[in-house]
């Protein structure tokens, strides 16, 4: 009843609903009115009460509100900030396959915040996101594998991560595809699919795909620019899925 009310933006029920379960101790109620306080739902936005629900949850095994506290600790909103209690809940939610916790891991293994900076873990945990469809940790991943950081350095792998992410609009990660095709990472250099990628890339404003777009076009003739450009719509009507 209290998550019909949310979805019908009857935050005022929700709260009546679910604050006398989180006070018996329901880790998924607490959880519910950590992110309400959080966004401010029906409630003054409060992050401290945030916090105060999110950790009776995460107490309880809830992973989304493991993930939630670790975020809160992460960005210091609601209590100081500390990377060493981030990870310690977000290690909590990855392990039990959340999938946002997992690539935050990753991005803490990889910054050295809260652990020892280790690209091997780092590949390890978005290696684990990527899998599950977490477009930031396939483009996180492809770039581990192109850099060669925490695995052999392997174009193949790389524009394999980059394509899964492009798919669904990461826009860095179709940059990322144009690049390679510019300069011939790990398939034959090809003009017309850097300019294609860089121009969809631009179109969801990323900034660099604009750059190589119009630097590719100086070597370009005009047949050339017409087939990227018609390549670009036809790949945009695919919904960037086979191009």
């Amino acid at each position: 009843m209290g998550l019909d009310a949310a979805e019908r933006g009857d935050y005022a029920t929700a709260l009546r609903e679910w604050t006398p379960l989180a006070e018996q101790g329901d880790a998924k109620a607490q959880y519910n009115l950590g992110v309400m306080y959080e966004n401010g739902q029906g409630v003054p936005q409060d992050y401290k009460t945030a916090v105060k629900w999110f950790t009776l949850a995460a107490e309880q095994g809830y992973a989304g509100a493991q993930f939630n506290l670790g975020v809160m600790y992460n960005n210091g909103e609601g209590v100081p900030q500390d990377y060493k209690t981030a990870v310690k809940w977000f290690t909590l939610a990855a392990e039990q396959g959340n999938e946002y916790a997992q690539y935050n891991l990753g991005e803490r293994y990889y910054d050295g915040d809260g652990v020892p900076q280790d690209d091997k873990t780092a590949v390890k945990w978005f290696t684990l996101a990527a899998e599950q469809g977490y477009d930031f940790a396939q483009f996180n991943l492809g770039l581990m594998y192109n850099n060669g950081e925490g695995v052999l350095q392997d174009y193949a792998t790389a524009r394999k991560w980059f394509t899964l992410a492009a798919g669904q609009e990461h826009a860095s990660a179709q940059y990322n595809l144009g690049l390679m095709s510019y300069d011939g990472d790990g398939v034959p250099q090809d003009y017309v699919y850097a300019h294609m990628w860089g121009n969809i890339a631009a179109s969801n404003g990323n900034e660099n795909g604009a750059k190589l777009r119009d630097l590719v076009a100086e070597r370009m003739t005009p047949s050339q620019i017409e087939e990227a450009q018609t390549l670009a719509r036809e790949c945009v009507r695919k919904n960037y899925k086979g191009c």
